[in-house]
């Protein structure tokens, strides 16, 4: 028994040090390849999604462009060629970030049904969508909206949804800290619910 004794505490001070062991080499190597993955999931992350806003900011366009053609050709033969014309001269003149920012206005407008100073504010953003204040004006100025009827489509959710009073729908669609919709088109909002 002694001698087994001995034996143990000989083995006790002949022990490798821990990092001469193949289970702690096994931790680091796992532990890197993590923080390698996790690195290059964060940098694929980012390319995706701006690259899915693209394609369903192009699908959304898509689908604006013909109501564009449309009223234009209600005007008349010859403004249709003019106009088109117009429009690739423009858009060619039009930065790139400024076609985002509209494009990404456009769906906010249509599918959030945000107001002027609501929309100005979600594209530059740091939280958002992170536009220079040149294009997100750009934009703002140049999407094609109803400001009345997006007042009103978020005057009935609030109805429709959190049962308010028609005054605490006027005061959360002009308040700065809610949609920021102009008093005029609050007024709307609430006379037409």
């Amino acid at each position: 028994m002694i001698a087994e004794e001995n034996e143990a505490a000989a083995q006790g001070a002949a022990r490798k040090p821990f990092y001469k062991k193949w289970w702690f080499w096994l931790i680091v190597v796992l532990v890197v390849l993590a923080a390698a993955s996790a690195g290059a999931a964060g940098q694929d992350q980012e390319k995706p999604v701006s690259g899915q806003g693209e394609a369903s900011s192009i699908s959304e366009s898509g689908e604006g462009s013909p109501a564009v053609d449309s009223a234009s050709d209600d005007s008349g033969d010859t403004a249709p060629d003019e106009a088109s014309g117009d429009d690739a001269s423009v858009d060619q003149s039009v930065p790139t970030e400024y076609k985002s920012a509209l494009k990404k206005a456009q769906i906010y407008s249509d599918t959030m049904h945000m107001s002027k100073a609501g929309l100005y504010d979600q594209l530059t953003s740091e939280y958002g969508e992170q536009f220079s204040a040149e294009a997100a004006q750009y934009a703002v100025d140049n999407v094609t909206a109803d400001w009345n009827a997006n007042a009103l489509a978020k005057a009935k959710q609030y109805q429709d949804q959190m049962a308010m009073s028609p005054e605490a729908i006027r005061d959360q669609l002009t308040s700065e800290y809610g949609e920021q919709f102009t008093q005029e088109e609050a007024d709307y909002a609430v006379e037409n619910l």
